[in-house]
C-alpha cells in the first residue's frame, strides 16, 4: 500500500474511534436524515429481495442493519474494525459481532460461508475496499449474493472533478459531538463497475435510491453474484 493511502486508511479508523459514541447516540436517535427517509429502507428491500438466510454484515458498526433482519429470522454475523461499535451491537444482540480488519477478513481470518454479504456504506478507503472484493467470493454461498450501497459518487463529488480519488471528510448536518471527519476515496460508477467485474462478481442489479425532498439518488446499491466460471473454478471468456 503507498504512504498516502496508508495514512489516509488509518485516518479512517482513527476517525471512526473517535466518533464511535456521537455514531452510536445519532443512530440510536435516528439523527441521520437521509438514513431514516431513504437509505435505511433501501438496503433493507435490496437484501429482502434475495431471501437469505444468512448474512454476512461488514462493516456493521453499532448493528443496527442486523438486528432489523434478525427480527425476519435471518442469522447474521457482523464484523467491525472499531471495539466500541462491535460491543455496543452485542450488547443489543440480533447476531453475533467480533472486532476485525478488512485486511484480516481478506487475508481469510473469517470461517464460514453465507448466502449473502453486505456492506452499508462501510466501503470508505481505497485498498481497505479492495480487501473486501477480495475475501467475499470465498464467503458466499454457491449462489451467494454481494450488496453495497455507498455514496452517489455523481452527487456526493459536489463541485469538484468526477473521478477516483481521496477526499476530505465532513460532518456537516451532525452534532457537535463529532469531531474529526474521516476521509473517504470516490469512485467513479464506472469504477465500481469495473471493481465488481475483476474480483468475479456480475452485476446483476443497480438501484439508485432518491432523496424524496431533493429528488436526487441519496445513494447507489450494487448487487452482483460471483462469476459462474469462478464458482466451477473455470476461464472466463
Amino acid at each position: 500500500m503507498k504512504n498516502k493511502d496508508a495514512n489516509q486508511e488509518n485516518d479512517i479508523i482513527e476517525a471512526w474511534h473517535e466518533n464511535a459514541a456521537p455514531w452510536i447516540d445519532a443512530i440510536q436517535k435516528e439523527e441521520i436524515e437521509s438514513r431514516t427517509l431513504v437509505t435505511n429502507q433501501a438496503i433493507i428491500d435490496a437484501v429482502m429481495a434475495q431471501t437469505p438466510k444468512t448474512v454476512l454484515d461488514i462493516g456493521c458498526g453499532e448493528g443496527w442493519l442486523a438486528r432489523r433482519f434478525s427480527k425476519n429470522g435471518i442469522n447474521v454475523h457482523g464484523i467491525d474494525v472499531i471495539p466500541e461499535l462491535v460491543q455496543r451491537a452485542n450488547a443489543a444482540g440480533g447476531g453475533e459481532f467480533q472486532a476485525m480488519s478488512y485486511e484480516d477478513l481478506a487475508a481469510g481470518k473469517l470461517a464460514g460461508h453465507f448466502d449473502a454479504a453486505v456492506c452499508n456504506f462501510s466501503l470508505i478507503g481505497d485498498e481497505s475496499t479492495i480487501d473486501v472484493f477480495r475475501a467475499v467470493p470465498k464467503l458466499l454461498n454457491q449462489a451467494g449474493i454481494f450488496i453495497v450501497q455507498t455514496l452517489h459518487p455523481v452527487v456526493s463529488c459536489g463541485d469538484l472533478p468526477y473521478e477516483d480519488g481521496w477526499r476530505e471528510g465532513s460532518w456537516a448536518g451532525f452534532s457537535n459531538a463529532f469531531k474529526t471527519p474521516a476521509p473517504w476515496y470516490l469512485r467513479t460508477l464506472e469504477t465500481w463497475i469495473q471493481l465488481h467485474n475483476s474480483h468475479g462478481f456480475n452485476l446483476t442489479e443497480m438501484r439508485e435510491p432518491l432523496h424524496p425532498r431533493t429528488k436526487k439518488p441519496a445513494s447507489v446499491i450494487f448487487t452482483s453474484k460471483r462469476a459462474q466460471c469462478q464458482i466451477k473454478k473455470t476461464t472466463c471468456w
